[in-house]
């Protein structure tokens, strides 16, 4: 044995993994950072994405020559980095300070598209989203100069661009960023679009060397109800707090993009009706109920033990209007005898013994 293989046999050299095993790790280390952004970015939970952003611009960062393999899960964490900041202009991807973060995203997504074998609507659609909303975002902002000339950049001469290109120009010039054209190719439907995207993404990738190995590992352990009992509490205090702390008045509902902007000037927009399923005469019962008993539990009122089906209905609640709304909720569920307090007491429950 050599003196260098003695020295680490006896502890005097630790041992270092071979250029191999580190580049293999950091493999693994990619896909499942690329995983755990493409789902927070589905479930629109902003600590989390906003963590493994972190990671997965570090892991990305750290490879000195990307794979083939590599090349699809780099682009996409780059990408939903630029959506999920997509209005914030004052926000730089890159060296030239006048390209926007949908901008960027957009030319990641163009390399995204090279790496598909088969294109299909769902591209196309996500594309001309992106494309518009770089030249809406800009006139949101009052920022007309500035989407004019990125309108100049991103639609070419082509006839296929022509029509589109045109009307653009006549939006850009009349400074009008609520328009029914702009509306309809709206900053909601992008991320929805990009959502199917990611989810068709996640179902390809289920393999997940890493995440199969740790569940493994749990599971011989007999800590997996432990372990994600503790996981799933400080998850669920943190969205909570996050949540809460974003919680608006009822009658201004902010959209699905405020997570991911941080833009506190969403337009106002009507609750939904879907999977909305009381009728109009439980709602003003429901209302009657809130007028008359307020919000104060009182004393005399014997407890009830919560339902299987009133759990349901406050989490499809909270889905619906946000944490915080307890009146709301209330008034459009089926309830039984219930007051907003005690939503507001059954949410923290369900979120600390889930």
């Amino acid at each position: 044995m050599s003196e260098a293989g003695r020295e680490r046999e006896g502890g005097l050299v630790p041992f270092l993994p071979s250029a191999l095993a580190e580049a293999v790790a950091a493999d693994w280390v990619l896909e499942f950072s690329c995983c755990c952004l493409c789902r927070y970015f589905v479930e629109e939970c902003e600590a989390e994405f906003r963590r493994w952003r972190d990671v997965a611009q570090a892991v990305s960062n750290g490879f000195s020559k990307v794979t083939m393999h590599q090349k699809k899960m780099v682009y996409i964490c780059q990408l939903l980095i630029r959506i999920a900041e997509g209005k914030r202009l004052e926000c730089h991807f890159e060296n030239d300070t006048t390209i926007s973060p949908l901008e960027s995203a957009l030319s990641f997504w163009t390399l995204l598209e090279r790496e598909e074998s088969k294109l299909n609507t769902l591209h196309e659609e996500i594309r001309r989203l992106i494309q518009i909303q770089v030249v809406a975002v800009y006139m949101e902002k009052g920022y007309y100069k500035e989407a004019a000339e990125v309108l100049e950049r991103l639609f070419t001469d082509s006839e296929s661009h022509k029509p589109l290109r045109m009307k653009l120009a006549a939006i850009v010039k009349s400074k009008d960023p609520y328009v029914p054209l702009l509306q309809s190719f709206s900053y909601s439907l992008l991320l929805s679009k990009v959502k199917s995207y990611v989810k068709l993404f996640l179902k390809e990738n289920r393999t997940n060397f890493l995440l199969q190995a740790a569940t493994k590992q749990v599971e011989s352990e007999g800590g997996e109800v432990r372990v994600l009992q503790n996981k799933t509490l400080n998850v669920k205090e943190e969205r909570e707090n996050n949540l809460e702390a974003k919680q608006r008045p009822a009658e201004e509902l902010r959209s699905t993009t405020d997570w991911l902007t941080g833009d506190i000037s969403s337009r106002v927009r009507p609750p939904s009706k879907k999977g909305c399923r009381t009728s109009s005469v439980q709602r003003l019962k429901n209302l009657k109920n809130v007028e008359e008993r307020g919000d104060d539990l009182p004393c005399s009122r014997r407890r009830q033990p919560w339902t299987y089906e009133e759990d349901k209905k406050l989490k499809s609640g909270v889905r619906e209007f946000g944490v915080g709304n307890w009146t709301k909720i209330l008034i459009h569920g089926d309830f039984n005898n219930r007051t907003s307090v005690m939503l507001k007491d059954r949410w923290r429950t369900l979120c600390k013994i889930k």
